[in-house]
């Protein structure tokens, strides 16, 4: 009996902890089919009367939802792609190639670029962007967001390159490889669990941000996700049924990355303490 109720305790605990995180979510996809603000006031935790799925058409349409998602889905989708590229390359060069002392000093300098809050380089960011050239586009954003992301990156991937054993390079060696088909024949099928991993890291933080998709971009075109939540809420004079219609479009990537890729995800996770 006690061997039982231990059991069942952290299952008790985890479920409670399932049903919070749940139920703001649940919330908001009730209140996003619902009639009007007045019923999820006089209503707001409970089924709808009546599903109003139009909501979620005005959202997309009307309120420029559209132009958003996939301006926030290409922006995240290109940085977290290109910083996976530069980030494996970089992560490869000081951990499987001899360059003696210089590994570590290099590595080092990636690690000093997380200690710095991102808050702090906003004014450098923007006067680089500014010089550049490129304020006011996408590219405003997408060179930040590598930049940002590539110290994490490289660590999470150095970690894993540096467990994988140097027989297999030897063997590549033996047959004619050098560094670069070591690097794309070998090491990049070996870490893809890792990768992908810090892509959806990556993907999260480039999705979600905010602060500079409000400042570096002006014309409403170009606006990101969260910073054109802002602007439907406006717009719209808080009509909270249509603004969780469109919440629940902001969660709908992250939902179907992780339905698609949660064996990788927890593959990367572990592969350090298994193969270690």
């Amino acid at each position: 009996m006690l061997r039982t109720f231990k059991k069942c305790v952290p299952h008790a605990i985890l479920l409670s902890y399932l049903l919070v995180i749940l139920f703001p979510f649940l919330f908001v996809l009730f209140s996003s089919v619902k009639k009007d603000n007045l019923e999820i006031a006089l209503n707001p935790f409970g089924i709808p009367k009546e599903f109003v799925f139009d909501n979620y058409i005005e959202a997309w349409v009307n309120a420029k939802i559209s132009t958003y998602f996939f301006n926030s889905l290409y922006i995240a989708v290109l940085a977290s792609i290109v910083t996976i590229l530069l980030g494996s390359m970089f992560a490869f060069a000081v951990t499987r190639m001899r360059q003696g002392k210089w590994n570590g000093i290099l590595f080092s300098l990636v690690l000093i670029g997380m200690l710095i809050p991102n808050n702090a380089l906003m004014l450098p960011i923007y006067t680089i962007v500014r010089k550049m050239g490129i304020l006011n586009t996408h590219w405003a954003l997408i060179i930040p967001y590598i930049a940002n992301a590539i110290p994490f990156t490289v660590i999470i991937l150095a970690a894993f390159m540096r467990i994988l054993p140097r027989e297999i390079e030897e063997a590549a060696v033996m047959d004619g490889l050098n560094a670069p088909g070591i690097f794309a024949r070998i090491i990049i099928p070996l870490t893809v669990p890792a990768m992908v991993t810090v892509f959806i890291v990556n993907f999260l933080g480039n999705w979600n941000e905010f602060l500079l998709a409000n400042y570096f971009l002006s014309n409403d075109e170009l606006r990101t996700l969260p910073v054109g939540m802002v602007q439907f809420r406006d717009q719209y004079q808080m009509n909270y049924a249509q603004m969780s219609a469109g919440i629940v479009y902001s969660v709908l990537p992250v939902v179907i990355i992780y339905a698609f890729l949660q064996e990788k995800i927890i593959e990367g996770l572990t592969a350090g303490s298994v193969k270690g």
